[in-house]
């Protein structure tokens, strides 16, 4: 199970691992990281530091969206396969 590390620890992994004093597998394994962990913990960071990803009612809303998209393209695709079953019948050659 993995580890919950609390935020002002990510806060100092983070801002260690930004001053570039060592390579991020260094500082992982320092702090008993793996360096995935950190170098998403870093993406994160920057991405609420320059507010550029979405608020998470709207992440939530395109989750639901697509959900209904993916539904509505597999009924669409049955819909498609019996108006062509259907369709020949109609027409036997």
């Amino acid at each position: 199970m993995p580890t919950a590390y609390g935020a002002e620890f990510r806060q100092d992994v983070i801002d260690v691992a930004r001053k570039g004093e060592a390579p991020l597998a260094q500082i992982a394994k320092d702090f008993g990281l793996s360096v995935t962990t950190l170098k998403r913990w870093i993406a994160i960071a920057d991405r609420k530091e320059s507010g550029a990803g979405p608020a998470a009612a709207e992440s939530a809303e395109m989750r639901e969206l697509k959900k209904r998209n993916r539904l509505l393209e597999q009924e669409n695709e049955i819909l498609r396969r019996a108006a062509a079953y259907l369709a020949r019948d109609i027409n036997p050659k």
